[in-house]
C-alpha cells in the first residue's frame, strides 16, 4: 500500500524558516520524481518544487531561492526546506510521486498524494 506523510508544517511568523518531511513507502522511492505542491483557498495546486531520481531539481519562480527540495533515499523521505518565508507561502503543502526520469508540472499527471499538511505564516 502506497503512502506519503508529510511532517512539519505548523505556524510560522514572516522571515521564519520550515522544513517539511514526507515519508514514502509501498513504492520504489529512489525510483520516483517526487514533488512539493501547494494549495491556498485562492489558487489551484501549483507545483513549488521538483526532484528526479538523480537528484537534479527544479523550483517555481515564486520560491526560487528560498527554498530547497532534497531527498533521502536509504530513508524513503522527501524534504522541503522553506526560508524568508512570507504570508503569501500560506498554504496546505503536499508532496507527490510519479514514475517518470523527469517531473511533470502538471499535477494531474502525478501518481502518488500525501494528505497535505497546513503551513501558515503570519505578518
Amino acid at each position: 500500500q502506497v503512502q506519503l506523510v508529510e511532517s512539519g508544517g505548523g505556524s510560522v511568523q514572516a522571515g521564519g524558516s520550515l522544513r517539511l518531511s514526507c515519508a514514502a513507502s509501498g513504492f520504489t522511492f529512489s525510483r520516483y520524481c517526487m514533488a512539493w505542491f501547494r494549495r491556498t483557498p485562492r489558487k489551484e495546486r501549483e507545483g513549488v518544487a521538483f526532484i528526479v531520481s538523480n537528484f537534479g531539481t527544479s523550483y517555481a519562480d515564486v520560491v526560487k531561492g528560498r527554498a530547497t527540495i532534497s531527498r533521502d533515499n536509504a530513508k524513503n523521505t522527501l524534504y522541503l526546506q522553506m526560508n524568508s518565508l512570507k504570508p503569501e507561502d500560506t498554504a496546505v503543502y503536499y508532496c507527490a510521486a510519479i514514475l517518470r526520469s523527469y517531473c511533470p508540472v502538471s499535477q494531474a499527471e502525478y501518481d502518488y498524494w500525501g494528505q497535505g499538511i497546513q503551513v501558515t505564516v503570519s505578518s
